[in-house]
């Protein structure tokens, strides 16, 4: 029986931008993006510290060093620029990976 756990977070990050004629999603500096360990079109949840809220969506690859943390089209709708979030993705484990998962947490301060 495989169980859920966090695979990797990002904090401390700010949304940089809002988007909401776009399609959906959430675009990410390429550079959060790898040491998270996320690829693009993966599924993420993004926990709204300022809002108390949390969605579901998937990550878009932005501009490698820019900084960028955009919502995307309905998720534009569950922040605001300068909010603090985290993002979170999961993955399945058997029995015996369990005792040596450790999660990837990436600390980035950001200043926007």
């Amino acid at each position: 029986m495989q169980r859920m756990f966090l695979s990797a977070k990002i904090r401390d990050i700010r949304i940089t931008a809002l988007r909401p004629d776009y399609e959906g999603s959430i675009l990410l500096d390429e550079e959060y993006m790898e040491k998270a360990g996320i690829l693009p079109y993966e599924e993420v949840h993004v926990l709204n510290l300022n809002a108390g809220t949390r969605i579901i969506t998937y990550a878009i690859k932005g501009k490698r060093g820019s900084g960028c943390v955009e919502l995307n089209g309905p998720a534009a709708r569950h922040g605001m620029v300068g909010d603090e979030i985290m993002i979170l993705t999961y993955l399945l484990l058997e029995p015996q990976e369990i005792a040596g998962h450790t999660p990837r947490i990436v600390c980035i301060a950001t200043k926007h």
